[in-house]
């Protein structure tokens, strides 16, 4: 499964992309585990941390917005992790 971060997300992670390898049956919540299960460096000062952003973030699963975080996953899945936007 791939995991794309976008805006503040990717800050806090450290990277725009990442692969990881889950059991069959993985959820989309499971995933978020494995995320935050990685060690990274300290995010740039301001950034709020990665657990955070993904408490408040918005996810897309092959481009389909998903709400349901107990969604089983499937290899080769792509799932966009979209922090949310201000602006106007």
């Amino acid at each position: 499964m791939n995991v794309r971060y976008f805006a503040a997300a990717r800050a806090a992670a450290g990277v725009d992309e990442e692969r990881f390898e889950l059991p069959a049956g993985s959820t989309v919540d499971s995933l978020l585990g494995a995320v935050l299960g990685v060690e990274r460096p300290k995010p740039p000062a301001g950034t709020p941390s990665l657990e955070r952003i993904l408490a408040r973030s918005s996810f897309l699963l092959n481009e389909v917005a998903v709400r349901d975080r107990s969604t089983v996953l499937a290899d080769g899945d792509v799932v966009d992790v979209l922090p949310p936007f201000a602006g106007g």
